[in-house]
């Protein structure tokens, strides 16, 4: 039997396939032979700072044919999509597409930024002219003046939770250190126990820059267009808000060669800590000033491997008068921390009274600051009412102990009544994790810790949305002195 096929049938068989070919295409099976094919993009999440990464691109892909719903910044996006490529301040809810075939490539929630209420300061505070960068310890009245800089290195660089710390000093002659006044300190502290820098120390000529035989290690040019420290082969440079600062030499380190070039850049005006004029801080005997959140990039050279780093800093410059003794300081605590959450703690105190006591609290803090500030320094919270305890010690020569653990907690003082009304606390714990120890055996002794300190601890206040509790957990830079 033999079969025929009609026309009809034909036709039936073609209108058939097509049906097929339709509900094939419309359920997906089919690809539209017009469109591209959608890329493979992952992006990695930074909720505390408020990013989007680019971690992987399977093929070559335009920003042009992404589409970005949500509120967010794309200035730092090129023409192409790149692994490395960062979304920043994100907020709310975050979806990608890929434009060509309206697929979504992911969406990520970012958690509302926490804002805590802000400190009042006067305008004059904030503000640094270059006369102010420029050195001090010329004048007749000040002898002692240092130029410190600090870094925290962020994870996704090649030397992630690293710390560094960058101080040019010039120091009194009848200070700590007597005939080598003259001093460059340089600490780089992995989080794994790896520590290199130290000190480096040089006599100063007796008649300093105005001796015709020998010039003073530590040298300094300042002008309006901006300063120049140089301690050697090393030197810091440049005009708020950006610094150049190159360390080199063999004597950084005498057991590795270290080299490194950072820059800061502060995206935030200054604070002034200390200053006793009503204007014009320069020209006070006494005075310090701090930039927080600064951004830092650069690399670092060890034992000739070279990393690339970034992270967060703070630039900190201070004098002190004749007047200010040996005897009246009997030490000092500085730490600065970069947390978690992208928030960032300043925190220092001068003792006035010997610690000889391994542990012991402090009942003096007048001359003690907590700076916090959750937007990078723009806005700053700071506490006046600050109290020290000093948890643990290790005990560096004869009656002297330098603390390896600290609990700070601050509120507001009494004068403080917009920051009062908010019930704000900080209660943060420091312990120092990875240091160089310096120390000078003088009659009673001086000692110091300097490197990479861990901070955890919380914040409370609350406001018109209500109770915060904002944990703390961060790193930090530490400078323990005791004598």
């Amino acid at each position: 039997m033999s079969l025929k096929f009609r026309k009809i049938d034909a036709v039936i068989i073609v209108i058939l396939l097509i049906i097929a070919g339709l509900v094939l295409f419309r359920t997906g099976y089919v690809n539209d032979p017009r469109k591209p094919d959608t890329p493979e993009i992952h992006f990695v999440q930074d909720d505390s700072n408020k990013i989007l990464r680019v971690g992987y691109v399977s093929t070559e892909v335009y920003w042009k044919d992404i589409y970005i719903e949500g509120e967010y910044d794309p200035s730092g996006l090129g023409e192409k999509v790149v692994e490395g490529n960062e979304i920043t301040h994100c907020e709310g809810t975050i979806i990608i597409k890929f434009k060509p075939t309206q697929d979504i490539l992911g969406s990520w929630t970012f958690t509302p930024k926490e804002e805590l209420p802000e400190g009042v300061f006067s305008s004059k505070d904030r503000v640094v002219t270059p006369a102010d960068e420029g050195d001090h310890y010329n004048k007749l009245l000040v002898n002692r003046e240092w130029w410190y800089y600090t870094a925290v290195f962020s994870k996704n660089c090649e030397l992630p939770g690293w710390t560094v710390i960058v101080s040019f000093n010039h120091m009194s002659r009848n200070d700590l250190f007597w005939s080598k006044p003259d001093l460059l300190f340089v600490t780089l502290m992995s989080p794994d126990g790896e520590k290199y820098g130290g000190v480096v120390e040089r006599e100063r000529p007796v008649l300093g820059d105005y001796s015709i035989l020998k010039k003073p290690a530590l040298q300094i040019t300042s002008s309006e267009e901006g300063f120049r420290v140089e301690f050697e082969k090393s030197y810091v440079q440049g005009l708020s808000p950006s610094w150049h600062i190159h360390i080199g030499g063999d004597d950084i380190d005498i057991n590795h060669q270290i080299e490194m070039d950072l820059q800061f850049f502060a995206p935030s005006s200054p604070l002034w800590t200390y200053g006793f004029r009503p204007i014009e801080n320069s020209k006070s005997n006494i005075a310090s000033y701090v930039f927080l959140s600064c951004e830092v990039e650069g690399e670092v050279k060890i034992d000739g491997l070279s990393y690339n780093v970034k992270g967060i800093g703070h630039h900190e410059h201070t004098w002190t008068s004749v007047l200010i003794t040996k005897g009246l300081i009997h030490g000092w605590d500085w730490c600065q921390i970069s947390l978690e959450n992208g928030w960032n703690i300043y925190y220092s105190k001068y003792y006035l009274l010997p610690q000889i006591s391994a542990t012991k609290e402090s009942e003096i803090n007048s001359l003690s600051t907590i700076l916090i500030t959750s937007d990078n320094g723009n806005k700053i919270t700071n506490l006046e009412n600050i109290n020290v305890n000093i948890i643990k010690s290790d005990k560096i020569f004869l009656l002297l102990y330098i603390p390896i653990e600290t609990q700070v907690s601050a509120v507001p003082s009494n004068t403080q009544i917009i920051l009062k009304s908010y019930n704000i606390k900080l209660d943060i714990n420091i312990k120092t994790e990875n240091t160089i120890d310096p120390d000078w055996k003088t009659l009673t002794g001086v000692g110091m810790k300097i490197g990479r300190s861990t901070v955890s601890g919380n914040i409370i206040w609350n406001d018109e949305d209500g109770d915060h509790d904002v944990e703390i957990d961060g790193i930090g830079t530490i400078w323990n002195m005791r004598h």
